[in-house]
């Protein structure tokens, strides 16, 4: 009897310890599985802000010392890409076929510039064999880089579809070292011809006229035979010459940031320089098709200047009759023999 009351007694006094020790642990189990998923909310959250501030650009900490290894994702630089990529080629590709093509019809429906007296036969001194020298090595470079950067911008659109794998391999390797290797010369060129040309490309207010008949090229309507003052260099040729030195500066500008890896540049000034040599380079071709057409199949007798060095005497008259008063005037007016 006396056991059984002992057995009840340590019941009551167990029981309470033993109900308080359940509740107290499933307390704390509730409130480390509350704690649990409190960090693993936080986790997700911190997890998401995060990659938002890494897709936004924002730095971080990198043992490398380099220009921007702290940050993960240049925004700038894949927007710069995506600009090029959406606009840049297609505006390049245009320029080219627009051009061409619009000088193409122009051609066809217009005709040539023709001697209004013929050829005289008598051919008079306009360039010197420096400058034409200085003429050719820049035009030769200048048409290098032309064709090797269509190929860099376009030639994935419109070449490698079309040819091997291996074939485009090299077309686009070869392009890329031709345009390194040749950029120097055209720069120097360039330069050269810059200082020395630029005293005979100021305007002069008789330009104003020789666009207001387009030089006179055109061969129909009240235009026709039409031929405006002109000085040693025509209002269009003037017009080429201050292109070519502006966006030529540019170009070399920022193709020297470009192939220098030892500048370190940060990613936005490379994808500025990009998009600067990109832009430069379109206006520079659309106008150097301006260029080759008004020298050559739009102008009778004018490509001969560029070759030998003399134009016929009665090109000179109609198409520069200023430049050449002036040098009959002072006594400068050379013949071929």
């Amino acid at each position: 009897m006396l056991l059984k009351s002992l057995r009840g007694l340590f019941a009551l006094l167990v029981l309470p310890v033993v109900l308080t020790l359940g509740l107290g642990m499933a307390t704390t189990v509730a409130a480390a599985d509350d704690q649990t998923s409190q960090q693993m909310a936080n986790s997700t959250s911190s997890d998401a802000d995060l990659w938002r501030a890494v897709k936004g650009g924002e730095k971080g900490y990198s043992t490398d010392k380099g220009i921007d290894a702290n940050v993960l994702i240049n925004v700038a630089g894949n927007q710069g890409k995506d600009v090029r990529n959406k606009y840049l080629t297609p505006v390049m590709g245009l320029a080219v076929l627009g051009v061409f093509g619009a000088f193409l019809v122009f051609y066809f429906v217009n005709g040539p510039s023709k001697l209004s007296k013929g050829f005289s036969g008598k051919m008079v001194l306009r360039w010197t064999k420096a400058d034409i020298w200085l003429h050719w090595v820049m035009a030769l470079s200048c048409m290098g880089l032309i064709f090797t950067g269509l190929n860099i911008m376009l030639g994935k659109h419109v070449l490698q579809p079309y040819v091997a794998e291996g074939i485009w391999a090299a077309l686009i390797y070869g392009s890329k070292v031709v345009h390194d290797w040749v950029g120097p010369i055209f720069i120097v060129s360039w330069a050269l011809c810059v200082v020395k040309w630029m005293p005979l490309q100021t305007f002069k207010m008789y330009d104003l006229k020789w666009f207001l008949v387009v030089g006179g090229y055109i061969n129909f309507g009240p235009f026709k035979g039409k031929h405006p003052d002109s000085g040693f260099a025509n209002a269009g040729e003037k017009m080429w010459f201050w292109t070519l030195t502006l966006f030529g500066l540019f170009i070399s500008v920022s193709g020297i940031m470009l192939v220098l890896p030892g500048l370190d540049l940060p990613r936005e000034a490379s994808m500025a320089a990009l998009l600067i040599h990109g832009i430069s380079a379109i206006i520079l071709i659309a106008f150097t098709i301006v260029h080759i057409w008004m020298a050559t199949v739009l102008s009778e007798g004018g490509m001969e200047a560029m070759v030998s060095g003399y134009c016929d005497e009665n090109w000179a008259v109609q198409h520069h009759n200023l430049w050449f008063d002036e040098i009959r005037d002072n006594g400068t007016l050379q013949y071929k023999d």
